[in-house]
């Protein structure tokens, strides 16, 4: 189902309204949702108005998915998040990999940066799910085991 929204466009910051189309859900659902799950924390400004970081609209795209598309119940979907949340963050410490989901600005400037072009869609899929994220990271690690076992040679070639 995830294939059918539209592309996330190369913006820092989402409105409510914004969200719920990118999103394929209704701004009532994601006020519930900010009650649910603790990481969604939109910024609040002037009015009490909401904006969406890239982060967070990634995260709401993967709760949908788990509530709409493979039928978790609320706390479900929230165990499963903090579980995924858990392994890729312990990869990030192992590996040293970025975290997706990490609230670094820097993340959403590098992120902004690369989301313009035709790879802009290719990165979006890459994004979309933690699982996927999760065994390209088991890739990296056993890359980064081959290199470091094979000593300096392949040191200086990198």
């Amino acid at each position: 189902m995830d294939s059918l929204l539209p592309p996330i466009p190369a913006k820092r910051y989402f409105t409510i309204g914004e969200v719920g189309e990118l999103c394929g859900v209704k701004p009532h659902v994601l006020r519930y949702w900010e009650q649910e799950f603790t990481q969604l924390r939109p910024v609040k400004r002037r009015g009490n108005r909401r904006y969406y970081q890239r982060h967070e609209v990634m995260m709401i795209r993967k709760i949908r998915g788990l509530l709409y598309d493979q039928g978790f119940t609320i706390s479900g979907a929230r165990n499963k998040l903090q579980e995924l949340v858990q392994v890729d963050r312990d990869l990030t410490r192992t590996v040293g990999v970025q975290d997706p989901l990490s609230e670094d600005a820097g993340a959403a400037d590098a992120w902004d940066a690369q989301s313009s072009g035709p790879d802009a869609q290719t990165d979006a899929l890459r994004w979309q799910g933690l699982s996927s994220d999760f065994s390209i990271q088991q890739e990296l690690l056993q890359i980064r085991e081959l290199l470091t076992v094979n000593g300096p040679l392949n040191q200086a070639i990198i």
